[in-house]
């Protein structure tokens, strides 16, 4: 990976970075990230106020989205996270290739479940079958990012951070192969 250049003058990176020989530039930097994490926080707060929802992070993406949004969330929650992966190299494949981890008895239960990014959707839907099995009392969902265009699947989005273009985005959270994760921006893949 090509580490980005910074402009010390205004303190921030360049627009743009380089990653396994392809190009990314910001499509979301991160004071908007953390304004809209907070502005999250709130929303689900006053679904939630009077409850003790549990929120269950879908890894490997939504780590970083979920540490942010909890780290600040002003109610009584529970956290556990669950793995699934439909994806391989900069396509979801639509397969749901593992579901595990789930440690906590959700039955009769508020859950929240915490996603880094809907794309075709048909994890997440996989994910709310599996989990609708045992009986809890309602199951949210929030994800940072959305695809409307790329989706396939039939559910709500009850807290959106961001709606974007069906195109290939990486950091905060969200890979390529495995790495960039750990970027504080989103970058979308520059056109060729």
């Amino acid at each position: 990976m090509e580490l980005p250049t910074w402009n010390y003058l205004l303190n921030l990176p360049m627009q743009t970075i380089k990653v396994k020989e392809k190009r990314f530039e910001i499509a979301i930097p991160a004071n908007r990230i953390a304004q809209r994490v907070e502005e999250l926080q709130a929303e689900i707060y006053l679904n939630y106020q009077d409850r003790t929802p549990i929120f269950i992070g879908i890894l490997n993406g939504s780590f970083i989205f979920m540490a942010d949004l909890l780290k600040g969330y002003p109610g009584d929650c529970e956290m556990d996270f669950i793995k699934a992966s439909s994806y391989e190299g900069m396509e979801s494949t639509g397969d749901v290739k593992e579901i595990m981890g789930l440690k906590t008895d959700i039955e009769g239960r508020d859950i929240v479940l915490v996603e880094d990014i809907v794309d075709t959707g048909l994890t997440l839907e996989k994910l709310l079958e599996n989990l609708k099995r045992s009986k809890p009392s309602s199951i949210s969902i929030v994800s940072l990012l959305f695809k409307p265009e790329k989706c396939q699947a039939d559910f709500k989005i009850d807290f959106l951070g961001f709606e974007i273009p069906n195109e290939f985005v990486i950091g905060y959270g969200l890979d390529f192969d495995g790495s960039v994760r750990n970027l504080k921006h989103i970058y979308r893949l520059q056109e060729s």
